[in-house]
């Protein structure tokens, strides 16, 4: 996922997104800790995922709140 299509989704659509970003973490590290997780780099690109969603979240935030 791309920083510029994360910032086109409104706050709805990204906290929707989260979400299911977190779900997804969870049945990865679960995968990891039974050993059935083939593409390990997939752990690393959604804790990314997640800090983008979150880090423009609070932009938007931080946006209208001003």
């Amino acid at each position: 996922m791309k920083a510029s299509e994360t910032r086109e989704m409104t706050e709805d659509q990204l906290k929707d997104k989260l979400t299911q970003l977190k779900k997804e973490q969870f049945n990865l590290r679960f995968q990891r800790a039974t050993g059935q997780l083939e593409k390990t780099a997939q752990v690393r690109e959604v804790r990314r995922d997640i800090a983008r969603v979150k880090t423009i979240l609070r932009e938007k935030t931080n946006a209208g709140a001003a």
